[in-house]
């Protein structure tokens, strides 16, 4: 957790993230990235120089099997505010409008939700889990799919909602999350989305796998690209 820490802490000072008096919803979906990111961040409430607040707010698609025990259980031992705002994201993309590539459509709609969630809860800020790795995928995924060039921003303002969306995560590999996962036993949610597993995300993970064999410095290489990029600013995607 303290490397976890340390890469947040400088991401959050970097960009300044996070300022007194800070209500931040949390995204979490259950997976890895977005438990790691808020039992960190309820860590760094302890400690940081400002003083802010974090609610967690788990979308549910209304997808069958959706079980949020695991993240219940976590919320109520760290003692961290919950709320779950039940959704029919999944039957509009899959079942009524039977999307061939349903992933753009559900992320816009579950960012739409969180968005108004965060109005209704009096949140000035949303922290979304995407790290470094992330940022490299998403980054090849515009150049590869789209033709451009295109990456997201550490720190957004949405002026329609009022909200700005962090990313505390953005210095830190998802290497280090999944060891602090298997460390401490940290049981994320069932995935239950059909998508899972065969998404263009997926494909460029597996490619940049396959291609860090050969040159160890890959992901590095394309993050430290990004980074300077920051001359002609972050454009969030």
């Amino acid at each position: 957790m303290k490397r976890i820490l340390s890469r947040m802490r400088k991401a959050i000072e970097d960009y300044s993230m996070i300022t007194e008096g800070d209500r931040i919803v949390v995204g979490v979906s259950g997976g890895k990235d977005s438990l790691t990111m808020l039992l960190a961040l309820n860590r760094l409430k302890k400690f940081f120089s400002v003083n802010f607040d974090i609610i967690a707010v788990v979308i549910d698609l209304g997808f069958d099997g959706f079980d949020i025990t695991p993240i219940q259980s976590l919320c109520e031992k760290e003692d961290i505010a919950l709320h779950v705002e039940h959704t029919l994201i999944g039957r509009i993309v899959f079942d009524e409008r039977k999307e061939k590539s349903p992933c753009s459509l559900c992320s816009n709609m579950k960012r739409g939700a969180i968005h108004n969630v965060a109005k209704a809860l009096n949140c000035n800020k949303i922290a979304f889990g995407h790290h470094m790795d992330d940022a490299v995928e998403t980054f090849l995924m515009s150049l590869f799919y789209e033709g451009r060039i295109n990456m997201f921003s550490p720190v957004t303002y949405l002026d329609r909602k009022d909200v700005t969306l962090i990313r505390p995560f953005i210095y830190v590999e998802e290497k280090q999350i999944k060891s602090f996962i298997k460390k401490y036993q940290i049981e994320p949610m069932k995935k239950i989305c059909k998508m899972d597993g065969f998404t263009k995300r997926q494909y460029i993970k597996e490619l940049i796998i396959k291609l860090s064999k050969e040159n160890s410095f890959l992901k590095s290489n394309v993050f430290g690209a990004i980074k300077r990029a920051e001359i002609c600013g972050w454009k969030d995607v």
